[in-house]
C-alpha cells in the first residue's frame, strides 16, 4: 500500500519522507492557507505550493485543488494550476469533486476533458462506489472515497449521535458497522473495500486512494483490504508507531545492555 500524507505543513511533508515512508502528497485551499500562516507568513501562496512541491520532489504526486463548481470552470483552474506548478518538480495531480451543488454532471465532465488533455486526476468526495465507478470510466487517475466522513454520516443519520458530544473527530467506528448502513454501505472501511472490489473487476488504471482517515485502526483495515494508496494525516501516521509494550521494552533491552556493559563495544 502506497502511503500519501494528508497534509500541507512543509515541515511535515519533510519529516514524513525522512521516515522513508511517503509516496505521495494531498492537500487542499485550507491546509495551504493554515500552514502558509503557521510556517512561512512572509511567502505568497502561489511561492509556498512551488516549495511544496519541491520538497516533494518528482515521484510523489501531489494533489491540488480548483475552486470552481461548473465545468468550464474547473477546467480552466485546473489548465491554470498544471501549467503554473507542474514545471516544478512534475508531481501535481488535480482534484475535482465527483459532482458539485451546480450540476450532478459537472465533476464526471471535466475529469473527462482533463484527462484527454494528460492532467491527471484525483476524483474527490466519493460516498459510494457507484461514484468512483463513473469517474474511473471518465478517466480518473485516482478516486479517493471518504472514509471517515461515512463513518460520521452513519453516526449522525443513522445512530442519531452528535459529534463533539457522542463521538469525536478520531474515534474508531466498526468495519462491520452497527447494525445500520447506508443503501449497502456499513462503514468507510466497508466504501473503501466494495471500491476496490468493483475497479478490481475491470481493467481501469485509476487507483483507489482511502481518504478522511481518522486513527490508526482505520489504516490498517484499508491495508486489509488491500486499497492502492491511504492518504494519512500526520499526526495518524505517528500514532501508527506506538505501542506502550514497544517503549516498555526499549526501556528494558537499554538497562539490561547497560549492565552487561554492553556500551563499551561502541567506544
Amino acid at each position: 500500500m502506497k502511503i500519501f500524507i494528508d497534509t500541507a505543513k512543509i515541515s511535515e511533508i519533510r519529516e514524513a519522507i525522512s521516515w522513508g515512508i511517503v509516496d505521495g502528497v494531498t492537500t487542499n485551499p485550507s491546509l495551504i492557507r493554515k500552514a502558509v500562516e503557521e510556517e512561512k507568513k512572509d511567502m505568497s501562496l502561489e511561492d509556498y505550493i512551488a516549495e511544496l512541491l519541491k520538497v516533494a520532489g518528482p515521484d510523489r504526486p501531489v494533489s491540488l485543488e480548483v475552486m470552481g463548481l461548473k465545468s468550464e470552470d474547473m477546467i480552466r483552474e485546473a489548465e491554470i494550476l498544471y501549467d503554473k506548478f507542474n514545471g516544478i518538480a512534475g508531481n501535481v495531480v488535480i482534484k475535482i469533486p465527483i459532482n458539485t451543488y451546480a450540476g450532478h454532471y459537472e465533476g464526471l465532465k471535466t475529469i473527462k476533458r482533463l484527462s484527454e488533455e494528460g492532467i491527471p486526476v484525483n476524483c474527490t468526495l466519493i460516498m459510494t462506489p457507484e461514484q468512483a465507478l463513473l469517474a474511473a470510466k471518465a478517466g480518473a487517475r485516482y478516486v479517493s472515497p471518504f472514509a471517515g466522513r461515512i463513518d460520521d454520516y452513519l453516526r449522525e443519520t443513522k445512530l442519531g449521535l452528535k459529534r463533539g458530544q457522542d463521538f469525536q473527530k478520531g474515534d474508531y467506528y466498526p468495519w462491520d458497522g452497527k447494525g445500520v448502513d447506508d443503501n449497502g454501505i456499513r462503514s468507510g472501511a466497508d466504501l473503501v473495500e466494495k471500491t476496490v472490489m468493483i475497479l478490481e473487476n475491470y481493467d481501469y488504471e485509476t487507483e483507489v486512494i482511502a481518504s478522511s482517515i481518522r486513527n490508526a485502526r482505520q489504516v490498517r483495515e484499508v491495508a486489509m483490504i488491500g486499497v492502492h494508496i491511504a492518504t494519512i494525516p500526520f499526526h495518524v501516521l505517528q500514532s501508527m508507531l506506538l505501542h506502550p509494550k514497544t517503549e516498555e521494552g526499549v526501556k528494558k533491552f537499554s538497562e539490561d545492555a547497560e549492565k552487561a556493559g554492553y556500551r563499551e563495544i561502541f567506544s
